[in-house]
């Protein structure tokens, strides 16, 4: 277990996520750890997170978006992260490319790249590689591409949302990843990240898009994934 201090070795740091309410399920208790710290964050909201609700009548497809942005937004207030604006990158929910192939790829990794490189990033925490969304998974595949153009990128750091409740055999970590996995204390910051999941009104029961029986809404269960005094992450190492 790393200790709540470790926060204070990454410098400026980068959340990049694939959905409104990830940054506060996935990593947090570690984003309210580093701005206690002191350290600037910014953040990159990769999706455009309509897709939760898509039966709802009452809420267009603009306005989920609107919702689900306010809610980022005040999520991100409620860690510390009010200073610089996040970057909203649009794409559609459920359909986020991941292949140079796919439209909008190549643009979305280019505006990745130079948001790091404005914010003059240290560490840019992104959703594990194989965490069992496909948007997710893009999602790494984006930041990726990002770095792969930058001649100094800045370190990665990996969290889990998904693999908690759905991983497969093959969605977890093996000696061919050669990745570390480590736990960081965030007892610390555990009010701080409670209070930021249930900024994200429209995800947690009783919702807010209640025209939608078939929505999405996070579970009990999932949600207690998220509630103890610690994050995993997993980090690439030297071969």
């Amino acid at each position: 277990m790393r200790p709540a201090a470790f926060a204070a070795s990454l410098g400026t740091t980068v959340v990049v996520v694939p959905h409104p309410d990830d940054e506060a399920l996935g990593c947090g208790g570690l984003l309210a750890l580093l701005r206690q710290a002191g350290l600037p964050v910014a953040a990159v909201l990769v999706s455009d997170g309509t897709m939760s609700h898509p039966n709802s009548r009452l809420f267009s497809p603009e306005a989920r978006r609107a919702v689900r942005e306010t809610e980022f937004r005040h999520a991100l207030t409620l860690l510390g992260i009010d200073e610089a604006e996040p970057l909203l990158l649009h794409l559609p929910d459920s359909r986020v490319p991941g292949s140079p192939a796919e439209p909008g790829f190549t643009a979305a990794a280019s505006q990745l790249r130079e948001f790091l490189q404005q914010h003059a990033a240290a560490t840019v925490l992104v959703p594990w590689r194989r965490d069992p969304h496909p948007d997710h998974r893009a999602t790494s595949q984006l930041v990726a591409a990002a770095l792969a153009e930058m001649p100094y990128p800045p370190r990665r750091l990996e969290y889990v949302v998904w693999a908690w409740e759905r991983a497969a055999s093959d969605d977890v970590p093996t000696g061919a990843d050669q990745v570390q996995g480590f736990r960081v204390n965030i007892e610390a910051a555990v009010a701080q990240k409670q209070r930021a999941i249930a900024a994200h009104r429209s995800q947690v029961a009783p919702g807010v898009f209640t025209d939608d029986a078939a929505g999405f809404l996070l579970s009990e269960e999932m949600l207690a994934h998220f509630a103890v005094p610690y994050e995993v992450f997993f980090e690439a190492v030297a071969p």
